[in-house]
Order: structure tokens, then sequence, then C-alpha cells
């Protein structure tokens, strides 16, 4: 007895690994439809996928893969984060020095530092290409209506991540850089001594000590921007981005124009033979996983149509997973995150900039920290918000600017926009603005009309020229977000390479004046 007893213990310990991966892997490997259906539709981390999936949305021009790379640059932030987590500490005293000894004195610390920087600046450039591919799909519309307000609470959350984690190395470009912020936020002072009220009324104050902690940059700032930074922010992520993928599935999956055929081994780069399913193969079955009935989504698509999730879809993301992993590598050893002198208050930095992707509303802001920082970026998230409940003409989704006229509209968009941009600049440098005309004219005309004021006002009156022009609502809104697109990238990167000390006009960085 006690030798089969303990024939029968070795026999479970050889037994062990393929017993513990039955376990975690109850149907085996995806033999068949049937199976590959009931390994995403049981495994907790797979629902959140459909079981089956179109081969469209497999094509690299569907979707470019931004949804994922955006998933995979958050999982690398959230890994690289954690490492950087252990050597830094928050404080005035020494965050500076901690960043440093990542820098020169912890192992890879600088490549691992190198990539946190580059991931989140490619988050952020990645997030905004998203959109874009979004709209100009038309995958907002009904029934995605939500999921594009969702989408857009994630867009001005990554832009708080990255500026909260901004001022965490306390050297001068980060110090200035929260500094610009601070007064943006405090900038409602600016009305409200335009019009003269009571300094009771200077909301700013109130705006910019709930950013900082104080009225200065200093240690409630660094303390405060480093719990945003790691854990209020990063778990309303988690939470939004979450209910935006299960949106997804459950609107239907990634949008299409309705009724693409399943492509006989044509159309569809990623499709193969053993990808087409057809329709009489013996032994076929479907369970709740593929059939619905009801009002759903996807009432009325037939299996056969559709490929498993299995390793189709799975095999994708992983692709794409491993290329953005690839360029966050490369990244980081080509180019190393900066660092300057450690952060003194008492000497400026000449120039300060914001970050990259805020230098466009510093542009705005040079001429009214108001409405460049606050009216018009408010105006701007909310009117892209808004969008799908504006734009309700029934269209097929997935179609890029909605056919050949969509993209007549968004080409002349383009140069409207550009030359507008362009003059927005210009003039003000060529011959001035409205102070240097009129010495003794009242700050509020200055804070109403400034160059920024009054090119969002000539991209809306494009917009609707265009919607009355072609009594649509879906090509007024390609010309708008159009607009704003090639705004944002012409006055960032006005304000990134053209903008020197004292926010002066300067054609390269080697005409600075020289101290």
């Amino acid at each position: 007895m006690a030798a089969s007893g303990l024939a029968t213990f070795w026999e479970n310990l050889r037994a062990l690994p393929r017993n513990l991966r039955d376990s975690l892997v109850r149907h085996g490997a995806p033999s068949s439809d049937r199976a590959r259906s009931q390994a995403v539709f049981t495994n907790f981390f797979l629902h959140v996928h459909a079981t089956r999936i179109h081969p469209r949305t497999l094509s690299l021009t569907t979707t470019w893969g931004l949804g994922v790379s955006l998933i995979a640059q958050f999982v690398i932030l959230t890994a690289t984060g954690v490492l950087l987590m252990v050597y830094y500490t928050p404080s005035v005293e020494l965050a500076y020095n901690s960043i440093k000894d990542l820098h020169y004195v912890v192992p890879t610390g600088r490549f691992i530092r190198n990539i946190h920087r580059w991931a989140a600046h490619l988050m952020v450039i990645t997030v905004i290409l998203h959109m874009a591919r979004v709209f100009y799909t038309a995958a907002y519309k009904a029934p995605r209506e939500f999921n594009w307000v969702l989408g857009m609470m994630l867009f001005v959350l990554t832009l708080a991540l990255s500026f909260s984690g901004y001022l965490l190395p306390w050297d001068q470009l980060a110090y200035w850089a929260v500094t610009i912020g601070a007064n943006i936020a405090a900038s409602p002072n600016e009305l409200v001594h335009a019009l003269g009220l009571p300094a009771a009324f200077n909301v700013g104050d109130l705006q910019r000590e709930l950013l900082l902690g104080a009225s200065t940059v200093g240690q409630e700032a660094l303390t405060r921007f480093y719990l945003l930074h790691v854990m209020v922010l990063p778990i309303a992520m988690v939470l939004i981005m979450g209910v935006h993928i299960w949106r997804i599935r459950k609107d239907g999956g990634l949008a299409r124009p309705e009724g693409t055929p399943t492509p006989a081994g044509k159309g569809v780069g990623t499709m193969t033979p053993q990808m087409q399913t057809p329709s009489s193969a013996p032994g076929k079955s479907y369970g709740l996983m593929c059939i619905v009935k009801g009002r759903s989504p996807y009432t009325g698509q037939d299996p056969d149509e559709t490929v498993p999730a299995w390793p189709y879809l799975l095999r994708a993301e992983l692709l794409v997973f491993m290329i953005t992993m690839l360029v966050c590598v490369a990244l980081g050893l080509l180019f190393d995150a900066p660092l300057k002198e450690i952060a003194n208050p008492a000497v400026p930095e000449n120039p300060a900039k914001a970050p990259w992707y805020f230098l466009g509303l510093q542009e705005m802001v040079s001429y009214s920290a108001f409405v460049g920082g606050l009216v018009i970026p408010a105006i701007v998230v909310l009117g892209l918000a808004l969008i799908p409940f504006l734009d309700r003409e029934k269209e097929p989704a997935g179609v890029w600017f909605s056919g050949a006229r969509g993209k007549r509209i968004a080409a002349w968009s383009v140069l409207f926009a550009a030359i507008a941009a362009v003059l927005s600049v210009a003039v003000p440098v060529r011959y001035g603005w409205l102070r240097n005309w009129f010495p003794d004219i009242h700050q509020l005309w200055i804070i109403i009309f400034n160059p920024g004021s009054l090119l969002t006002v000539a991209y809306a009156v494009w917009s609707l020229w265009i919607l009355s022009r072609t009594r649509s609502t879906r090509l007024g809104a390609i010309a708008l977000f159009t607009c704003f697109l090639v705004g944002f990238v012409i006055l960032t990167y006005v304000g990134t390479y053209l903008r020197g000390p004292n926010w002066e006009f300067y054609w390269s960085p080697a005409d600075w004046p020289v101290h």
C-alpha cells in the first residue's frame, strides 16, 4: 500500500505541469470553431473579445491597430512606472537626486526612464491619431455615440497623465512648464480684472490652489502631482478603458460598412484559406456565443461571415503589441529623456515652454491666457464630445471620409485651416496686435479679440459654410475636425521650433540671442 501510494505521488508530481496547464486553460488548443469560441467565452481575460469577428476588422487599414497600440503603451508605462517608483522619492529635496541616480547610477535606470518618457509621448500622439481614425471612418455614429464620449474622456486623461508626470523630475524644464500650467489655471483672474470686479471674484486663485495645493509650485504641488500620476489618474484610466473596450463589443464590434461580404482571398490582406469557413462544413454547430436574437447589432449576422477571435484577432493584437514595444525600446536606446538643472524658482527658463502637446495652446495663451488656455480648449473638447449627437445622418460606418465628397471637403479644409493658422501667427509677428495699434484700448477687447479666438471663429464659420453648401452635418463636421487638427499641428510646430527667448519669433534656434 505504501509503495502504491508513493508511486501515485510521484505520478502526480510528474503530471503537475500538465494538470496546472489544464486547470488554467480548460478547453485546450483551439482545434475547432467551437473550442475557440468556448475559450474566449469562458476566459476572464479574453471575455472582453467577441467570440467571432468579421475578417474585415483584421485588415490593417480598418483601424491601423491604434487602439491595441494604446493599450500596449499603457501597459508599458505601467510596468516601467512601477520600476521607477522603486527609486523615486517625491520630495523637493530628493526628487532631482533620485532621478540623477536613475540616470547615472541604477543599472538600466536610464533605459527604463527613456522608455517611460517616450512611451508617454507616443501615447499622446497615438490617442490623437486614434481619434482621427474613429472620426474619419464615422465610427462614432449610433450605436457608438457613448463610446465616443468615453474616448474623449480617455483623451483628456492621457493628457492629464502625461502632464502630471512632467513635474516629477523637479528640474528646470519641469518646474517652469508646470508654472505655465498653473498660470493658465489662474487665468480667469484676467477677466475679473478687466471687468473691474472685486478680488472676491478671483476664481483663478482657487483653481491654481486646487491644482498646486498652494499658490506656488512647491512640495504640495509635487505631492499632489505624484499621487495623481501614480494612483488617481491610472485607476480612472483603467476603469474608463475597461468600459470603452467592453462597449466596442456590445455596440457590434469594430465599425465596417454594412453588408461587407466575407472576401474569398481578396480585399483583406490578412485573410488566409484557413480563415474561410464554408457554409456547408460538416458537424458545425453554434451556441448562444454566435447566434443572437433581438435588436442587437449582431442581429442578422451570419456566423459563416465571421472567423474565430482566437487565434486570428489575438495573433494580430500580439503583433501590434510587439511592434509597439519595439518602437519604445528603439526610442529608449537612441534618445535620452531630458534632464536639466535642478528646479530654481529664482532663475526662470527663457523661453519657458509647456509640454509639446500644449504648445499650440501656449501660442494662443501669449495673447490671452483665459481665452487661449481655458475657453478655447473647453469649446473644442465639448464640441468634439457632442459630435455624435449633432451629426445624426444615417450612413455606413467604416468608410473613410464617408466617400469621395468627404475627401474633397477634407482636402479643402486642410488648405483653409493652414492658411488661417499661418495668418494668425504671421500678422501679429509682422504687424503687432491691438495693443500695438491702440495703446489705450481696454483689456476686455484684448481678451475677446485675439488671434486664437479669431482663428476658432474662422474654423467655425468655415464649417457652417460647408454645412450650408452641402446640406450635410457629416461634411460640416469633417470640415471642422480637419481644421482643428491642422491648426493644432501648425501651432504646435510654431511653438516648438519658431518661438525663442521672451516668446519672440525666430526662424531657427540658431538665431536666438547669445547671452
